[in-house]
C-alpha cells in the first residue's frame, strides 16, 4: 500500500470509529466534527517504518494542518534520525543499564540505543517530552540518577507518571507497586530541582506531574 493510501485509510477509519457518537444526546456536534478531522498523528516506535514515507507525503491539506506526534521507546535511534515529527515523546523507565534490564527485559543489549536516542532528541528542533512511568519497589529510585540521563536529551518537558495495576503487568507486579499522587508529586519536585525544571502541572486523578524546562520550548517551525 502506498503511503497516501494508508493515510487516507486512517482518516476514514477515524470517521467510522466516531460515527456512533452522532446519535448520542450528550455529544457536542462541534467537538464531534473536530474529532473527525484529526490534527495529530501519533505513531508508536514499532510502527515507525511505515510512517517514514507518510511524513514525506506532499499533501498541502495534510502536511500543514496535521502534526506527527511520535511516541517511542527509544530503542530505534535510526528511525528518530529519519523522521521530522512536530512532537517527539520518548519513554525512559530506568536510569542505568542494570535497572533497564530488570524493568523492561529487553531482547538484546538495547541500552546504548536509548542513550543514542537521547542524543538525537537533543538535536531535534521539535517539542520534546520524556515520560517516566514509576513503580514502587521497581524503578522509583533516586531522582538524581534519572536526572543525569535526562540531561543528555535536554527535553522541553518531563512527564512523571505512576504505574497503574492494569493489564498484563498484574502478573509481574502487586497492586502496592502503584505510587500515590502525593508520592509522584514529591518525586517530581525532587527531579525538577535536580534538572533545574519547573513543576508545570499535575493531575491527581491520573497520578501524573509535568515538568518543564526553564528555557522556552524549541520552535515548532520545521
Amino acid at each position: 500500500m502506498e503511503p497516501a493510501e494508508l493515510l487516507e485509510g486512517i482518516l476514514k477509519g477515524q470517521k467510522k470509529f466516531l460515527s456512533g457518537y452522532g446519535g448520542a444526546k450528550t455529544t457536542d456536534p462541534e467537538r464531534l466534527a473536530e474529532a473527525q478531522e484529526p490534527g495529530t498523528w501519533p505513531s508508536p516506535s514499532w510502527a515507525s517504518p511505515p510512517f517514514i514515507p507518510i511524513s514525506r507525503v506532499d499533501r498541502s491539506d495534510l502536511t500543514t494542518r496535521h502534526d506527527l506526534f511520535l511516541v517511542s521507546n527509544a530503542t530505534h535511534p535510526e528511525v528518530l534520525e529519519e523522521l521530522r515529527p512536530t512532537q517527539l515523546y520518548l519513554s525512559l523507565n530506568a536510569p542505568d543499564v542494570e535497572l533497564y534490564r530488570r524493568v523492561c527485559n529487553p531482547a538484546g543489549d538495547l541500552w546504548p540505543m536509548i542513550l543514542a536516542s537521547l542524543e538525537i532528541l537533543k538535536e531535534h528542533r521539535c517539542r520534546s517530552v520524556i515520560r517516566m512511568t514509576l513503580a514502587k519497589g521497581l524503578n522509583m529510585v533516586q531522582p538524581e540518577d534519572y536526572a543525569r540521563v535526562i540531561e543528555t536529551g535536554e527535553p522541553d518537558f518531563v512527564e512523571v507518571k505512576a504505574y497503574m495495576h492494569l493489564g498484563r503487568s498484574r502478573a509481574r507486579l502487586e497492586r502496592e507497586a502503584m505510587p500515590g499522587h502525593d508520592e509522584i508529586l514529591a518525586y517530581a519536585r525532587t527531579l525538577a530541582d535536580a534538572l533545574g525544571y519547573n513543576l508545570e502541572a499535575e493531575v491527581p486523578l491520573s497520578r501524573v506531574a509535568l515538568l518543564s524546562s526553564r528555557r522556552l520550548p524549541r520552535s515548532l517551525d520545521l
